[in-house]
Order: structure tokens, then C-alpha cells, then sequence
């Protein structure tokens, strides 16, 4: 019994991922990330790769609602910020535990998508994306000016990762220190990301993902076919907001200076952009890689070896500067991108990749495959 489950569970691993390339590198990924905290890298570097786990989840979000369904959303922040802002506010004012915060959060994320999500609808093309580019700045500057510009403290106050949890400040284990710490967020943003990278996969390939599709394809065509349209975006809206909400209260209780007024900045709305681009827009799995290559290239690129280029060169820059040069360079590399690669990294690997595919005879492949298989050989004799 156990020898014919385990060979059962082998037929479809091999049928599944074994046999598709692309799967099998990304499950190969996966492993690597998994068994990543128990080698000897560093604290630094974990922190490294929950900030990418992070903006993965972000970036997977704005790829559903732009890459799948076409609403050009340059504004996504706004979900962001209202998901981090919320989880903060109920933590600190009402004293409730990160693991309700943190729900009630994403379900306020939620009404916010739909309460922004209807009056956008009405707009299309670059009216929609300059809308939705003015929502989080004029939050921000409404934020700004009141006594939550910062929830737990300005950043000069705040410690990003401090080795023991700051009296009155969240966290998601404050029973641990240090490195133990770190390496337990690792794997929770992790387990959080393959989770919400599956159900967005899952939601894209979906029948509801192929209403997504033709909207972006044809709306008017959707409309004659009797899709509701309105119905369809708006549902995008609220599941691409309530998953950016989810990325916005990570972030708030793993940097206590991330709640501050500038989880809505113009910055951190373009960043799932650049990122979607540099991976493959329209893919889901495209912004994940995407999110990795961008934060490592700002860790060890633009952090390391920007400032040492300005001080060859004898140019004095100060921080904000430096920051608008970091956009500024990630914007070239993503217009070259664009015309080296309109696809996108993934969506290049993967095509390369899906050329080495070679299909495993039909009895090796698992009783399900098998069974498809016979049944659409007998329809195909009666007809």
C-alpha cells in the first residue's frame, strides 16, 4: 500500500515538474530558499531576502490587476499603506495581537479597494493611471501633517533590526532574538509568499483569470459577449489590494520605522512596476524573479558601488539625491529591458526552457493523466 502511494505521488512529481522544465527550476528555487537560513549566511543578507519576499507579494499583486486585466495602476501604494497604516493602528491604539491585526487589516484593505476601485472604473487608459497615481500622494501629504506621520516613533528613534524587540513595538516573535529571529521571519514571509504567489497563480489560470484576459484583450468584446465588465474589474481591484495590504502589515511589524507617511510615497508605487518589468509582466511568476533581481541589485549595485562611482568621480550627493539616481537607473535598465527583452527575464528563461520539455510516456505519468487520457480517446471513437 505505502510503495503504491509513494509510487503514485512520484508518477505525478514527474509528470508535474520533473518533466516541465520551467517548474522544476522553480521548485529547485524553492529549495535553494528553503534550505538558505541553515547555511552560514549572515543577518544581513536574510534581511535581504525577506525585503525581496516582501515586494514579491507586493509585485505579484499589481501584476494581477495590471498585467492580467489591463487597469494601469500607478498608485498601488495606497493599498500598501492602508493594509501597514491599519495593522499599526490597531496595534498600538487598541492593543490588539499582530495575528488580528493583520486580518482585520487586509479585510479594511478590502473596502478601501472597493471604495477606490468603483469611481476608477468609470475612468480608462491614462485617466485611470493618472487617478490612481494622485490617491496616494494626497494621502500622504494628509498624513504627513498629523500626529501619525509615525506610528512607533520617527525614523531617528526607530531601530530597523534591533537584537532585542523594542519595548511597544511589533513584532512577529518577540520571544526571540537576534539571528533566530530573523532566520523565523525569513520563513514566515517565505511560507507567506508561496502561499499568495499560489492562490494569485491559481486566481490568473482560473476561469475568472480567462475573463481577466479577454477584458485586457478586448473589453468591448467582453461586454457583447455578456461578461460583466464592471463586475470582473472590480473584483480584480479588491484581490490585488487585499494582497498589497498583506505586504504593507509584513513590512510595518518587521521594520518598526516602516509605519510612517512614506508607505505611500510616489516611489513605492512605481517600484512594483519596474520590478513586473524586469521579470515579465503578466506572468505572476515574472514579478516574483523580478523582486529578487531588484532588490539585490539595489543591495550590492546601487547601496555598494553608487556611492563609491560618485566619490571617484568627486560628486558630492546627498541622501534623497541618491535615491532619485537609484529610480532614475532602475528606470534605464528597465526601458532596455523593454527593448531587449519585451517579455521579461522569466518569461525568457521560461520560453528557453520549455524547447528541452520532453513529455514522459503516458503510463509513467500517473493514473490522473491516464485517465484523461482514455477518456478523450473514447470520445474521440464515438464521434
Amino acid at each position: 500500500m505505502v510503495r503504491g502511494y509513494l509510487r503514485r505521488v512520484y508518477s505525478s512529481f514527474a509528470a508535474h515538474i520533473f518533466d516541465i522544465p520551467p517548474r522544476f527550476l522553480a521548485f529547485l528555487s524553492f529549495l535553494v530558499l528553503l534550505i538558505l537560513p541553515i547555511s552560514e549566511i549572515g543577518r544581513n543578507e536574510l534581511s535581504i531576502l525577506i525585503s525581496a519576499n516582501v515586494l514579491a507579494i507586493f509585485a505579484a499583486s499589481w501584476d494581477l490587476l495590471v498585467g492580467r486585466t489591463g487597469q494601469i495602476s500607478l498608485g498601488h501604494a495606497i493599498f500598501y499603506g492602508v493594509g501597514g497604516y491599519t495593522s499599526a493602528v490597531l496595534f498600538k491604539f487598541f492593543g490588539l495581537p499582530i495575528w488580528i491585526t493583520i486580518p482585520s487589516a487586509m479585510a479594511v484593505t478590502v473596502l478601501a479597494g472597493i471604495i477606490i476601485g468603483l469611481p476608477c472604473l468609470r475612468v480608462r487608459g491614462p485617466y485611470l493611471a493618472l487617478v490612481t497615481l494622485a490617491l496616494p500622494l494626497i494621502v500622504e501629504d494628509m498624513v504627513k501633517w498629523t500626529p501619525l506621520q509615525f506610528i512607533f516613533g520617527p525614523p531617528e528613534i526607530g531601530i530597523s533590526y534591533p537584537d532585542i524587540p523594542l519595548p511597544g513595538v511589533p513584532s512577529f516573535f518577540p520571544f526571540l532574538r537576534s539571528m533566530a529571529r530573523t532566520r523565523a521571519e525569513y520563513y514566515l514571509t517565505l511560507i507567506l509568499l508561496g502561499a499568495s504567489a499560489v492562490i494569485i497563480y491559481k486566481i490568473a489560470n482560473s476561469k475568472t483569470g480567462i475573463v481577466f484576459l479577454s477584458i485586457l484583450d478586448d473589453e468591448v468584446g467582453a461586454k457583447a459577449c455578456g461578461i460583466n465588465v464592471t463586475k470582473y474589474k472590480l473584483m480584480a481591484f479588491i484581490i490585488s489590494a487585499m494582497f498589497a495590504g498583506l505586504a504593507g502589515c509584513i513590512d510595518v511589524h518587521r521594520v518598526p520605522t516602516g509605519a510612517s507617511h512614506l508607505m505611500f510615497a510616489l516611489s513605492r508605487s512605481l517600484t512594483p512596476l519596474i520590478v513586473t518589468f524586469l521579470g515579465g509582466i503578466g506572468t505572476i511568476y515574472g514579478a516574483i524573479v523580478g523582486s529578487y533581481i531588484y532588490v539585490l541589485l539595489d543591495r550590492y549595485v546601487m547601496t555598494d558601488l553608487l556611492p563609491i562611482l560618485f566619490e571617484q568621480l568627486n560628486i558630492n550627493v546627498n541622501p534623497s539625491a541618491l535615491d532619485a539616481t537609484k529610480l532614475l537607473t532602475f528606470s534605464l535598465i528597465v526601458l532596455i529591458m523593454v527593448i531587449k527583452w519585451p517579455r521579461g527575464i522569466a518569461r525568457f528563461t521560461t520560453d528557453k526552457l520549455e524547447d528541452l520539455e520532453e513529455a514522459r510516456d503516458l503510463d509513467e505519468r500517473g493514473p490522473r493523466i491516464w485517465k484523461t487520457y482514455k477518456k478523450k480517446k473514447s470520445s474521440s471513437k464515438e464521434e
